[in-house]
């Protein structure tokens, strides 16, 4: 139990740095960008841009699961380690790939960096969005 912590841990502790960035890069490229302008679309543009770091930044964090996985001997292909990764940083938990005994704890433990990755996504795009809601609600 203890061997996938110590396999685990360094890779949360990279996805929570790459989130952290990923975070502070959507708030500069608002604020850069959109801060003073004004209108729906405005909105509508800043609101994908944001959008599309974080989901570029939760792939890099899928990828850097199944890199891992492909380290450690799991699967063959990097697209088998990907899709594994997928689905456990997701939390589907399909099941139609099951890792072997050893490294099996590794699924649990990308689920909820995942979960916490996700949902720090998420918040980003919230406040953004509430930000530009509010600048409108003051016009």
């Amino acid at each position: 139990m203890l061997l996938p912590l110590l396999m685990g841990m360094p890779v949360i502790l990279c996805n929570m740095l790459l989130q952290s960035l990923v975070s502070v890069w959507c708030i500069r490229f608002y604020i850069k960008r959109f801060h003073n302008k004004e209108g729906a679309f405005a909105g509508v543009i800043a609101l994908f841009g944001i959008i599309t770091i974080v989901l570029l930044g939760n792939l890099l964090q899928i990828l850097l699961w199944g890199m891992l996985f492909l380290w450690l001997g799991e699967f063959n292909t990097l697209l088998d380690a990907v899709y594994h990764s997928g689905v456990n940083f997701a939390t589907l938990g399909y099941g139609d790939i099951v890792m072997s005994p050893q490294w099996k704890l590794l699924g649990p433990l990308e689920a909820v960096n995942g979960a916490l990755m996700i949902g720090l996504s998420g918040a980003c795009m919230l406040a953004v969005l509430q930000h530009h809601i509010r600048k409108q609600l003051t016009m």
